[in-house]
């Protein structure tokens, strides 16, 4: 499945959103690696905590659906944003968790333009299972 392919299902469920307080809906088609797609759109709450966004919407659908972490091929995410949206932290931590550090994420907006950049790339530095295990547990 080629980028604009994912770019199109993420931007089909954009329009599924949950957001009656930023009106800022937010789409993610996330690639396994047997071709199967996980949708996700992110969705509000009023106390802002419970909200849940895109990209961890369509992980935890995959997760919850028997997919295994690191079994993810791409994942596409579009937004109304003036440049291709960028995940929040948040969300990039969760990709670091979840996905191959080389895996392809394309970042879209309405206006059809988009960038590839790679889970790596969006958090250089990240805290992983790695720094929990590196000193024993103790700290």
């Amino acid at each position: 499945m080629e980028a604009k392919e994912l770019i199109a299902l993420a931007r089909q469920v954009m329009q599924r959103a949950y957001t009656p307080y930023s009106n800022f809906n937010v789409g993610a088609a996330l690639l396994a690696d047997d071709g199967q797609v996980h949708l996700g759109c992110n969705v509000e709450n009023a106390a802002y905590g419970p909200t849940n966004c895109a990209e961890r919407t369509a992980l935890f659908r995959a997760i919850a659906d028997g997919y295994k972490p690191k079994s993810f091929r791409a994942i596409a995410v579009i937004g109304d944003t003036e440049g291709p949206i960028s995940p929040c932290g948040v969300c990039r931590q969760v990709l670091v968790e979840l996905c191959a550090p080389d895996m392809p994420v394309f970042l879209s907006n309405m206006k059809g333009e988009f960038v590839e950049t790679t889970v790596a790339s969006l958090l250089p530095g990240a805290f992983t299972n790695q720094d929990l295990t590196s000193s024993g547990g103790n700290s």
